[in-house]
Parts: structure tokens; sequence; C-alpha cells
């Protein structure tokens, strides 16, 4: 394997945690320890968001740039008799994504237990029943376990988390990077380089780099975070769908891997705001930064939470385009990550009081 660079290892140290909502501590340890050199202070919610501050002008408008801890994944619910797990999903799933796939319970003391997620072999199903997908409720996890008792020797009761077990890759073409939990560390990336970007860097603001906790579960650790924060401009940083594999339509989403973030304009949690999407707009036009518009009619992001606080935020998420998402591996484009770090960094730049209240009203 050819050595990682400092990039691609902190991206594989975030992607290799494990974190489902309400269970980030191994994410938000691994952002603590990324974002810690460039922050003037860290502290936490109530929840468990990390929010990083760094003080640019300590009278100036509050910036908070957003990552979410979590990735999706399932909760063991129940232990049988012969051993099996069955478990619930945390966060959306697709069951034609999940079968036959290889998952980590992480138990209450911290071990990794691998297991697969297994059902009825086709040779035993009838013809109807071949069919059709298995429902998420008819599978189980297989960890070699030969009854209860032995589960719960080697320390797995149900609550305990359940991850896809990936590797962080590197592909053939080292700007393509495959890892589960893009949907979201690919996020908190983003609000850690911005924070190292502007580290000497004169800006006319104060800026937040928080990783939320809970969001694929309704964007929980956004309001939190946020109404600890109460800041005058957010950014929720996330991923978006990539629509240049085959059989997604034009309709479906027109972003392509490599042609620059995602300004998304309205999604199922909110309309992105005008003011702040035409100033994101014309500072990467000035500053050469591609871009890309999309929208979701389906799913949010931690700007719909964030642009509802107190008495209101303007918000914008900023997405970068990633095939597979929801499943045990995706794909992104490093050029992408990079031009939205660069992209916020400008935009921050240019956040002074004026700029905020011009930008506010329009």
């Amino acid at each position: 394997m050819t050595k990682l660079d400092e990039t691609q290892l902190m991206l594989k140290e975030l992607t290799d945690a494990n974190g489902i909502p309400g269970n980030e501590r191994q994410s938000r340890e691994v952002m603590k320890k990324y974002i810690e050199p460039f922050a003037d202070s860290i502290e936490t919610d109530g929840l468990g968001s990390l929010i990083a501050k760094k003080e640019g002008l300590a009278d100036g408008p509050k910036i908070m740039v957003a990552g979410h801890l979590d990735e999706v994944g399932f909760m063991i619910t129940q232990v049988d008799e012969k051993g099996f797990l069955k478990f619930q999903p945390v966060g959306g799933w697709w069951s034609q994504v999940m079968l036959a796939q290889r998952v980590t319970i992480t138990t209450r003391k911290g071990n990794e237990i691998t297991g697969v997620i297994g059902s009825k072999p086709p040779h035993i199903l009838t013809p109807e029943a071949r069919k059709k997908p298995v429902e998420i409720k008819d599978m189980f996890i297989d960890i070699g376990a030969s009854s209860r008792e032995e589960v719960k020797e080697w320390g797995i009761t149900p609550g305990d988390m359940v991850t896809p077990y990936f590797e962080f890759t590197v592909m053939n073409n080292d700007k393509l990077l495959m890892a589960k939990a893009w949907d979201n560390r690919i996020g908190c990336a983003i609000a850690i380089d911005v924070l190292k970007g502007l580290k000497g860097v004169d800006h006319p603001n104060i800026v937040y780099g928080v990783g939320t906790v809970q969001e694929e579960i309704g964007l929980r650790g956004a309001k939190t975070a946020t109404a600890k924060i109460q800041p005058d401009i957010g950014f929720a940083v996330d991923v978006g769908i990539a629509g240049d594999t085959p059989g997604i339509t034009s309709k479906e989403s027109n972003s392509k891997m490599g042609d620059g973030p995602q300004l998304l304009l309205f999604d199922a949690s909110m309309v992105s705001h005008r003011g702040l999407r035409e100033l994101v707009v014309d500072t990467a036009e000035e500053a050469g930064i591609p871009y890309q518009f999309e929208t979701i009619a389906g799913g949010g992001t931690d700007a719909g939470s964030i642009h509802l606080t107190a008495n209101g935020v303007p918000a914008l998420a900023i997405g970068v385009a990633t095939r597979y998402i929801h499943s045990h591996a995706g794909i992104l484009h490093r050029d992408d990550y990079e031009n939205a770090v660069k992209l916020i960094i400008e935009v921050i730049k240019k956040l002074d009081k004026d700029t905020v209240a011009r930008i506010t009203f329009e």
C-alpha cells in the first residue's frame, strides 16, 4: 500500500472511526485531535457535539461551519438462544445494500467484534421469495457464537453499536477516495481544514468549527449546538448525491464528482438563504473556484436545524458529491473536498458585520 499523505491519514482516521447517532465518542475524539491545534477553545454541548472556536475579531459576527460526527449504522436489539443478533437500523438504510456485508459490533468496553449480516440461502427459498428483497426485520448478524451465553461472555448486549466494516482506500485514480462514513466525516474534515486554513489569517468574525451529533436521526445535535453558539451565519457541510453513475437521471441529480462543491438550493429541511447563497456564488466566481448547484427533494442537512434556531440564522448547505452514500462504501473526489475548504475560507474572510447585515435581508 502506498504511504498515505497527511490529509489522507486524517481522512482515514475520521472514516475508520465508528460512530452511530448517540454513540459518537470515537469520531469526536478523532476530530478533536485534528482541530485542537487550530482552535482557541474547545467545548461540547449537552448531547456531545464538538464546538471549536477560533476568534478573528472579538466583536465580529459568529460563523458556524458544521459537519456531523455520526454515520448510519445499526443497534443490537436482541440476542437469540443460538447466539444470533437481531438489530435495527439507526439512520436510513435500503435493505438491498445490507445483506452479506460485514459489520463491526462495538461493546461497552470498547472491544470490536466482526460479524456478517445473514439470511436464508436462496436454495431453500420458493421462486416467489427469491424475487423479493429480504426485509431488514428478517435479517440477523452472525458473529460465530453458539449460544446467548457465549454472546454475553463476549461482552455484547442490546444497545451496542453496529457499523459497516470497511477500511479507507485510495483508489487507482488517487483523486478518488473510498470509505465508509463519508456521510459525514468529510464535513468534519472540512470544518477542521477551514480552521487550519485560517491560522494566522485575519478574519473579521469568530469562526466555530463544529462536529454535530445525531444528524442522521433528525438533525438533532445541530439544534443544541446552534442554540449554544447563537451564530449569525451557518454553513452545514455534508455529502451530496453524485449523479454520474449508471441509472441516475439528470432529473435526479446533475452533479458530478470533480466538478466542485455543491451549493444546495433546496432540500426537504430548508430553502437556502438567498443572500448568503449569492455571496457564496459571487465569491466562487471571483476566486475561480468551481461549484455546482444541487437540489434534493428527500432528506436534509444540519442547515435545516441551524436556520430555525432562535430568531433565524441565514444558512447554506455545501456538499461534496459522493457515490453510494448510506451503504458500506462511498466514493468522493479529493478536489471537491479541497475546493469546498477554499470556498468557505474565502467567504469567511468577507463576512464582517456590514456584510452579514446586508445579506441577511436580501
